[in-house]
C-alpha cells in the first residue's frame, strides 16, 4: 500500500478542520460558480507549506484549484482565525490523551531569510545584515509547539519572552480549569536579562536561564533541545524555510498551521501508542 503523501488531508484531520471554518455566503441572484471544495483548497495550501512551490506553480492536475484559488482562502480563513482556533483544539486533544506536560517549557528563536521583505522583517545580524525575519517558539517539555511569533530578523530573541507565554492558549482537555501557562520556562543565554526573568516570576512561571560569561555546562540542553527539533520539523516544511510571502499574517498562518501539524502528528502517535498499551 502507498504511503499516503504529506498534504494528503485523511478524514480524522478534516474533521477537526471542517467545522472550524467560515460558512461562505453565497447570493441568492447571480450567485457565480461553484466554489472548489474546501477539503481540496486545504490539501493545495498543505502542498505548497510542504513543497515551497510558488503559488502560480500549482499544478492543475492535483485537483487542488488554482494557486490564486488556494491563496485567497488561505487568507479568508487567516482572518477568520481558522489556525490559531486549530492549534488550541489539537492542544486539548493532546492533553486529554495526557501527552501534553506542563512540568517545563522551552523556548528559542530561529532566522529565515526574507527574500521579498515586508512587515515583521529587518536587517539579520546573523546573514550579514539580509533582510530576514525571526520564528520564536515555546514548547512543552516533550517539544509539543506551544505558541509561536514573528518578528523581524534584529529583533533580540528576549523581547519575545514574554509574548511567548502570554500566547499559549488556555488548553482545555481536562476536568478544572484550563491550563495556561508552565511551571517552570528554560532558555539559553541569549534571554539572560534580569528584568525579564522578574517579568516572567510576575505570571507565576518560574525562569531557568543560562548567564552570560558564565562556563558552559549548565545542564540545561538536557532539557532545552526539544524546542531546537521542534524547529526541525518545522522547517522540514519548506515554506517555513525562507519567508516569501510579503505579507506578515500570511506567513504567520503558515507557522501557527505548522505548529498544529506537529500536534497532530504527535496526537496520533499518542494514541497509537495507548491502543498499543491497551492491546498487550
Amino acid at each position: 500500500m502507498a504511503r499516503p503523501k504529506p498534504w494528503e488531508v485523511d478524514e480524522e484531520l478534516w474533521a477537526v478542520i471542517e467545522p472550524l471554518l467560515p460558512k461562505a455566503q453565497r447570493r441568492a441572484r447571480h450567485p457565480g460558480r461553484e466554489r472548489h471544495p474546501n477539503w481540496l483548497v486545504f490539501q493545495g495550501i498543505l502542498f505548497v507549506l510542504h513543497t515551497g512551490i510558488a503559488w502560480e506553480h500549482l499544478p492543475q492536475e492535483l485537483g487542488f484549484g488554482s494557486g490564486m484559488t488556494c491563496w485567497r482562502r488561505l487568507a479568508e480563513w487567516t482572518e477568520a482565525g481558522v489556525w490559531p482556533r486549530l492549534h488550541e483544539v489539537l492542544l486539548a486533544k493532546l492533553r486529554s490523551a495526557n501527552a501534553l506536560d506542563f512540568s517545563r517549557a522551552a523556548v528559542d528563536g530561529s532566522h529565515v531569510r526574507a527574500l521579498k521583505g515586508g512587515s515583521k522583517t529587518g536587517r539579520s545580524p546573523v546573514d550579514r545584515g539580509r533582510t530576514g525575519s525571526k520564528h520564536h517558539l515555546i514548547t512543552d517539555a516533550t517539544g509539543i509547539p506551544l505558541a509561536a511569533t514573528l518578528t523581524g530578523g534584529n529583533r533580540n530573541d528576549v523581547t519575545q519572552l514574554i509574548p511567548l507565554l502570554e500566547a499559549i492558549p488556555p488548553v482545555r482537555g481536562k476536568r478544572g480549569r484550563p491550563r495556561h501557562r508552565p511551571t517552570v520556562v528554560l532558555a539559553d543565554r541569549g534571554y539572560d536579562h534580569d528584568k525579564y526573568r522578574r517579568l516572567v516570576w510576575d505570571l507565576g512561571v518560574k525562569p531557568l536561564i543560562a548567564r552570560r560569561g558564565t562556563r558552559h555546562g549548565s545542564g540545561l540542553g538536557t532539557h532545552r533541545w526539544v524546542v531546537e527539533r521542534a524547529f526541525a520539523h518545522l522547517h522540514w516544511l519548506r515554506r517555513l524555510r525562507i519567508r516569501w510571502e510579503i505579507r506578515d499574517d500570511i506567513h504567520e498562518a503558515f507557522l501557527t498551521l505548522g505548529c498544529a501539524l506537529l500536534c497532530w502528528r504527535r496526537l496520533h502517535s499518542a494514541v497509537a501508542t495507548s491502543s498499543s498499551a491497551v492491546r498487550g
